[in-house]
């Protein structure tokens, strides 16, 4: 587990990452008031369909999946923090105070539903109930940086290297799609380090070009 100056770090580098990539798709997305709180609950439906609710048919929860729709949820929240205009030392703070990866809950739905609803009653992003969410996967908060990253940075890459234009090639050297590439890359780099993203983002350029 990361200690409380590597998690301070960690969630820095994402915030700055959010208001990057966000400043990217929309240089004043700021005042343009994003209804991200929106996006946060369809996607709390698309986690709920991937962990399993129908009474009516055998279902088991898909792990990689929950922990992907977790993710895309973090990156709306990240951007509902940043939205408040608050600087980022004040949010990292804000964050760590309200980040415990526990919950009293045997049943992920109620809290996944929990946190829903406080989304739409106050259209804010509830980092404690958030954190609920991990603990019931369970999820810490370096896989959840790790997965937050790799996703960030697979995104740049490939606006850098032609997706708008339909020039990229999502399947690489070896048949393999650059999602598969990017998940052998993250486990293989440390973490830790403050260069992480950047080093990420040339171990993709380099297996791109061979």
């Amino acid at each position: 587990m990361a200690n409380h100056d590597t998690q301070a770090q960690q969630l820095r580098i994402m915030l700055e990452l959010q208001d990057r990539m966000n400043t990217r798709v929309h240089p004043q997305w700021r005042e343009q008031k994003f209804e991200f709180y929106r996006a946060i609950w369809v996607e709390c439906a698309e986690l709920m369909d991937h962990y399993g609710w129908k009474w009516w048919k055998k279902q088991s929860p898909d792990a990689e999946q929950v922990a992907l729709e977790l993710i895309d949820i973090w990156h709306f929240g990240l951007s509902i923090l940043l939205q408040s205009g608050a600087d980022t030392e004040a949010l990292v703070a804000q964050v760590m105070e309200d980040w415990v990866v526990a919950t009293d809950e045997t049943d992920f739905r109620l809290d996944l539903e929990a946190f829903a609803a406080a989304t739409l009653a106050d259209r804010q992003f509830h980092v404690g109930a958030f954190a609920r969410l991990m603990a019931g996967v369970p999820m810490d908060l370096d896989s959840l940086y790790r997965g937050y990253v790799g996703k960030n940075v697979l995104n740049f890459f490939r606006q850098d290297h032609g997706y708008q234009e339909g020039t990229y090639r999502k399947s690489w050297h070896d048949g393999r799609e650059d999602n598969e590439h990017l998940v052998e890359l993250v486990h293989s780099l440390d973490a830790s380090r403050i260069s992480f993203q950047e080093d990420l983002y040339k171990a993709l350029k380099t297996r791109y070009q061979i």
